[in-house]
């Protein structure tokens, strides 16, 4: 179906024929020519106007990077106080982490660790920490210097780790996912070492 249209009927535009040009024909019969040019851009216009990029703001960015931050400090010290109930509020209920040692701890693992004193913290000094976003998922990786005691001993050193932050339902960021490794010093590896 054809819906006619004449441009010539508009106040003020004038009908003139363009070399490359196009005729729309919308109201009484006639002639309205208009540059194919115009009528990409209007496309392109439009394209651009109905699917935005999804790309944050510079200061939606930098208000997110520093909420992420105040988490990590919030983490930070709920492990160095044995704060189960503010580790609790940071974890996802379904939260996983992979230890330095490689073993998998659950949300309930890791509460329950802190809160019999399995695992206890003295000093834990973080540094070199990165922030990237991917929608509504932050990953954070670290430089820890830690000194703590665990059921086995007393451990030390340097460990590299990765912490992701998702958006829950309510729109709060939580810890899913946590990953450390020790970082080893320089020098002759053992034979059966991962490197």
């Amino acid at each position: 179906m054809r819906i006619p249209f004449d441009l010539r009927t508009v106040p003020g535009l004038p009908c003139t024929r363009m070399p490359g040009s196009v005729t729309v024909a919308l109201s009484p019969p006639g002639c309205r020519r208009l540059k194919a040019g115009f009528a990409i851009a209007a496309a392109l216009t439009f394209a651009v106007c109905a699917f935005p990029l999804p790309a944050m703001s510079l200061p939606q960015k930098h208000e997110t990077r520093h909420e992420i931050d105040q988490l990590e400090d919030e983490w930070r010290n709920a492990v160095l106080t044995s704060n189960t109930e503010e580790l609790n509020s940071l974890l996802s209920d379904d939260y996983t982490a992979i230890t330095a040692s490689g073993t998998l701890q659950t949300k309930e693992e890791a509460l329950e660790s802190l809160r019999t004193g399995r695992l206890h913290f003295t000093s834990l000094d973080v540094s070199d920490r990165k922030v990237r976003f991917y929608g509504t998922t932050a990953i954070v990786t670290s430089l820890a210097n830690v000194q703590a005691t665990t059921a086995d001993g007393p451990v030390s050193g340097s460990y590299r780790y990765t912490r992701v932050y998702a958006r829950d339902p309510q729109g709060k960021w939580k810890i899913v996912s946590f990953e450390a490794s020790r970082v080893r010093e320089p020098g002759p590896h053992r034979r059966n070492e991962i490197r």
